[in-house]
């Protein structure tokens, strides 16, 4: 069934407010930063607990968090978000991570990348999560080789 048929009494006028409305959740509606404003933005102090600020942010997001493997690939480093798919952009002290958590069939899947966006003690963006799977991998992915790690 399309989305269409989904769609109350979808005349032509009401299609193009869905579509309208599907294009702006997925074109990200913030506008983004100039170059001056990124540089103005305040990241805090390094976070030395990173690696713990992030199990405990992926711990409820897991499948089997036990098992789950969790592998840091850089260090943090101040970056904006340069690319997200359903939210606002975000920034903070990023670290790439590769991450392998069972699938809803029990399978191990391939480790896929997640970039983590730290300000404080807590995660505030984040590339590559169940919400922007396929495009939020890839810019995950961008993300990691922008932090000095190349995914597989």
């Amino acid at each position: 069934m399309s989305w269409e048929r989904r769609l109350p009494r979808a005349d032509a006028l009401g299609r193009t407010a869905a579509v309208a409305l599907v294009a702006a959740a997925f074109g990200g509606c913030a506008a983004e930063l100039t170059r001056e404003q990124v540089a103005a933005l305040d990241y805090g102090p390094r976070p030395e607990n990173y690696a713990q600020i992030v199990r405990d942010f992926l711990r409820p997001k897991l499948i089997e968090p036990e098992f789950a493997r969790i592998e840091f690939k850089t260090e943090p480093r101040p970056m904006y978000q340069a690319q997200a798919l359903l939210r606002e952009r975000g920034y903070g002290w990023a670290v790439c991570a590769l991450v392998t958590d069972k699938d809803r069939r029990g399978a191990y899947p391939d480790p896929y990348p997640m970039v983590f966006y730290l300000r404080g003690d807590k995660v505030v963006a984040v590339n590559g999560d169940a919400l922007e799977r396929a495009a939020g991998a890839e810019y995950a992915a961008q993300q990691c080789k922008i932090l000095g790690y190349d995914p597989p």
